[in-house]
C-alpha cells in the first residue's frame, strides 16, 4: 500500500480510548465550567470526530480564550522552524479537560501567604519562601583505624 499523508495519518494509537474506558461518554464533560483564562489540556477524544483538534495539539497544555455554546477557543504554543508561535485552535469540550499543571504552584502559593501573614503576626520566625536548589552534602573527614591494603592486578602468565 502507498504510504499515507491524510489528516489522521499514524494516529492509530494516539486516538485510541484507555482501557475500560469504552462506551459512552459521561456527561461530567459536558457539564464543566470553563471561563476565559482557564488551562486546559488537549486530548482527542475518538468517538467523538466533531470538533477534533489536529494531531500536532493533542496532548498540549493550552489557555482558554474565547467560550461558546459548545466548544473553547483554546491558546497553544507551537514549534514552527524553531520559533513558538502562539495558536488559537477551536476544539470541543469533549476534546479538552482541566489542567492540573498549576495545582501545585497554586497551592505553594497560599502557603505561602499564610506563611507571610503567620511572620507579620509574629506567630512565626521568617523563613525562606523561595525554592532553593538541592544543596551539595556536608564535607567530612573518614578516619580508618586499620591497615591500608594495596590491591593490585596478576600479571599476566602464559602457560600454553
Amino acid at each position: 500500500m502507498p504510504h499515507s499523508y491524510g489528516y489522521r495519518a499514524r494516529t492509530r494509537s494516539m486516538f485510541r480510548r484507555d482501557f475500560g474506558e469504552h462506551g459512552v461518554n459521561p456527561l461530567s464533560i459536558y457539564m464543566r465550567n470553563y471561563k476565559v483564562g482557564d488551562v486546559v489540556d488537549i486530548k482527542a477524544n475518538p468517538s467523538i470526530q466533531k470538533g477534533m483538534p489536529f494531531k500536532g495539539y493533542h496532548g498540549r497544555t493550552g489557555v482558554v480564550y474565547n467560550v461558546t455554546k459548545r466548544a473553547l477557543g483554546v491558546e497553544v504554543n507551537k514549534l514552527v522552524n524553531g520559533k513558538i508561535i502562539k495558536k488559537k485552535i477551536n476544539v470541543r469540550v469533549e476534546h479538552l479537560r482541566p489542567s492540573t499543571s498549576r495545582k501545585e504552584w497554586i497551592e505553594r502559593v497560599r502557603q505561602n501567604e499564610l506563611q507571610k501573614k503567620a511572620v507579620k503576626a509574629g506567630e512565626k520566625e521568617y523563613r525562606e519562601l523561595k525554592r532553593l536548589p538541592k544543596a551539595p552534602k556536608e564535607a567530612f573527614t573518614f578516619k580508618y583505624d586499620g591497615e591500608v591494603q594495596t590491591v593490585q592486578a596478576i600479571p599476566f602468565v602464559d602457560l600454553v
